[in-house]
């Protein structure tokens, strides 16, 4: 089976959110939402030994998504085909279940369609042959995207050439996060993306 992801080099982002932009322009992502933050972790640590680096946080299209799970009306699904996480809106009902159940706090609310949205690794653009708009448009090619079962695509070689050493996830709540990130120059820090709005250096996280 096909699990398509993101591989995200987390050494090579540079915090533009140029992701962030390309997206809300290809998939008309309403005033105030995002289907993708860049959050800043850290910095950390004590001059000279300080770190931050910059954490895209898209939908991780889990294998155990919780939202799926909670959707009351089968509106929030994982495509059997490939392993993407998506919502209908057709049968959206608009409850926010799946956002309160998400613990990365990647869906939002369309306050105009009032139907939920979130990532689904631009279908619509995946359809004819293209990557998703924030992978085209990552000016530091720090974003990669692919089928990561496939053990001859881009994204799972760079898996493998980074080594087990520097391939992380989020924080696993039991839902299995998809999206990998390598980070080789630094310390990856456990911890969810909401937790990144606001930094203090010295503090162990962000």
């Amino acid at each position: 089976m096909k699990k398509y992801t993101f591989v995200i080099d987390v050494d090579r982002c540079i915090g533009c959110k140029g992701c962030q932009v390309s997206c809300k322009q290809e998939n008309g992502v309403a005033l105030g939402a995002c289907r993708n933050a860049v959050k800043t972790v850290g910095p950390m640590g004590v001059y000279p030994n300080v770190q931050m680096y910059f954490l895209p946080s898209p939908c991780q299209h889990c294998d155990e998504p919780s939202c799926v799970e909670v959707c009351p009306t089968g509106a929030c699904y994982k495509d059997p085909e490939d392993g993407v996480v998506r919502i209908d809106r057709n049968v959206c009902i608009g409850c926010k279940s799946c956002a309160e159940a998400c613990p990365y706090k990647v869906n939002t609310f369309n306050q105009e369609l009032q139907v939920m949205d979130k990532c689904n690794l631009c279908a619509q653009l995946r359809e004819v042959g293209e990557e998703p708009a924030c992978v085209k448009n990552c000016c530091g090619h720090a974003l990669h995207f692919g089928d990561i079962n496939d053990p001859e695509s881009e994204v799972s070689k760079l898996l493998k050439e980074a080594g087990e050493e520097h391939v992380h996830t989020l924080r696993d709540l039991g839902n299995a996060p998809g999206v990998r990130y390598i980070l080789r120059r630094g310390e990856w820090v456990d911890v969810l993306p909401q937790d990144c709005e606001e930094t203090k250096r010295g503090r162990k996280g962000c």
